[in-house]
């Protein structure tokens, strides 16, 4: 039995029996002009929808979409076989006999895979600004973009539009701080923008690595992530021990503050054996002291006492 056939069962199952292959299919648009050549001015500028011949259209050269799953394409031009297209794609016209993609390329290019010669499609007046602006706030409001081609859909917004980040931010109806998030995963490097795009990497573990200035250590703790299956809770963790350890081989090479030589010497007077110092640049440390009897302690605390400390 196949997968329409069973699926149809189980309709029918749902319905209390009815054959579903009695069923009325939607209605196709039976009313409607096909637009020709030579069709005159029918439907510019009109929010009605006309038939439209598949190859007088073409794909949105503004596409912020990169990639299109060839199995999910395929699923939907299976759809559009039982049922027909159901949205309408938008178009604009570009000259008397050609027409070019606003929003909807999913639903052209699965009408092509299945023969269709003609797609019903709404007309609109756009010029190239619009058509970005439109295609990739539609594309956005879907939110089935990888994290990356968000980030480079925003970019563009603001690079051709000529946006502010607010001005975007409202378009898109998102928080301008979730705007600036996505923007700043351009910053990473290439290999962990791939990683995010295909999904290795959350947009949570990237925000940790964008913490790290230096990109061979970012690259490394990403590989660290993948392999090792890291939460963003543990990457979190790992960096910031990362910090502390670079801070303080950072500082074991800098002369210590006068004030921290002179509390050295003091001290040292007390004790045979050395006592180690550790100081980051910020100003943050420890001080162990190494004693090697009672008496040198009681020594060291009868002088704090003699000093009224």
């Amino acid at each position: 039995m196949s997968k329409q056939q069973r699926l149809g069962k189980g309709i029918g199952t749902l319905l209390g029996g009815v054959d579903v292959s009695q069923i009325r299919k939607p209605v196709e648009y039976l009313h409607k002009s096909v637009v020709t050549p030579d069709s005159g001015d029918s439907g510019s500028g009109s929010a009605d929808i006309m038939l439209i011949p598949i190859d007088m259209i073409e794909p949105n050269p503004f596409q912020p979409r990169m990639s299109f799953d060839n199995e999910a394409l395929e699923e939907l031009a299976e759809s559009i076989r039982s049922l027909g297209l159901i949205q309408p794609v938008t178009v604009r016209r570009k000259s008397p006999d050609r027409y070019q993609i606003i929003s909807g390329e999913r639903r052209f290019r699965a009408c092509r895979m299945t023969g269709m010669e003609e797609i019903p499609a709404y007309i609109r007046d756009a010029n190239d600004q619009g058509m970005l602006e439109m295609a990739i706030v539609e594309n956005i409001q879907r939110e089935d973009l990888d994290p990356i081609e968000v980030a480079m859909s925003y970019e563009r917004l603001i690079d051709e539009c000529h946006l502010t980040q607010e001005q975007m931010a409202l378009r898109v109806g998102k928080k301008r701080a979730s705007v600036t998030n996505y923007l700043r995963l351009l910053k990473l490097p290439a290999k962990i923008q791939h990683d995010l795009k295909v999904g290795l990497l959350s947009v949570g573990h990237a925000k940790v690595l964008l913490s790290v200035e230096d990109p061979r250590i970012q690259e490394l703790l990403c590989d660290q992530v993948i392999k090792g299956g890291l939460s963003v809770r543990q990457l979190e963790e790992k960096v910031r021990k990362f910090a502390v350890q670079e801070e303080e081989g950072a500082a074991a090479g800098q002369d210590l503050p006068e004030d921290y030589c002179r509390m050295l010497d003091i001290v040292g007077k007390y004790f045979v054996n050395s006592i180690s110092l550790k100081r980051t640049s910020k100003g943050k440390g420890s001080m162990t002291i190494h004693f090697s009897s009672d008496e040198e302690v009681r020594k060291f605390l009868k002088a704090l006492e003699d000093s009224k400390l």
